[in-house]
């Protein structure tokens, strides 16, 4: 019975052993648990401009706090001013409106109206990578959509259908620029 206790302890022992070394080797960088490894400390985020005609007046400066936040959640960098290892700086672009299920008006009296609606929001992004510069972009567009049920109600684009499609841009710019997917 000695004989099984010892085989099990240095194969335990082994196998820890193991684990350790294997760790050790396959880790570069600063490990987030998104999956993202990345050397940079630091990311600075210039405010996004709004230069859209319809959409709210605050959306530039609503997404450039939902980026921040993003970026502080999901990795262990430091948001500075200026002049971070990671740069980030765009303009957002578009905020469009489109009828896309138009429904007949019940009488000659009333207007036609459309069932759905799409609401598009557009966003062009500028990142510099100052430690890799083949991983910088210059004026990547990211865009994405929801439909939105108008018979639900007349305001049924609300804040929460723009910051799920926020939220969307979001995450295909940190896949593109941090995560590098």
């Amino acid at each position: 019975m000695k004989n099984k206790t010892t085989t099990y302890r240095y194969w335990f022992s082994g196998l820890a052993t193991l684990m350790l070394f294997i760790t050790s080797v396959t880790s570069c960088g600063v490990y987030s648990f998104t999956g993202v490894a990345i050397n940079a400390k630091s990311i600075s985020i210039l405010d996004f401009y709004n230069n859209t005609d319809l959409g709210p007046a605050n959306i530039g400066q609503t997404f450039t706090n939902r980026l921040k936040d993003y970026m502080l959640s999901n990795t262990s960098m430091a948001i500075v001013q200026e002049n971070g290892e990671l740069q980030m700086e765009g303009i957002v672009t578009e905020y469009r409106i489109t009828d896309i299920a138009p429904t007949a008006a019940a009488s000659s009296n009333e207007r036609d109206v459309a069932a759905l609606s799409r609401l598009t929001i557009t966003v062009k992004v500028t990142y510099v990578n100052t430690t890799d510069d083949t991983m910088s972009f210059r004026d990547k567009t990211f865009s994405f959509y929801e439909n939105v049920d108008n018979t639900i109600s007349p305001d049924a684009i609300s804040d929460v259908v723009i910051n799920r499609i926020l939220d969307q841009i979001i995450l295909d710019i940190f896949n593109a620029s941090v995560a590098n997917w």
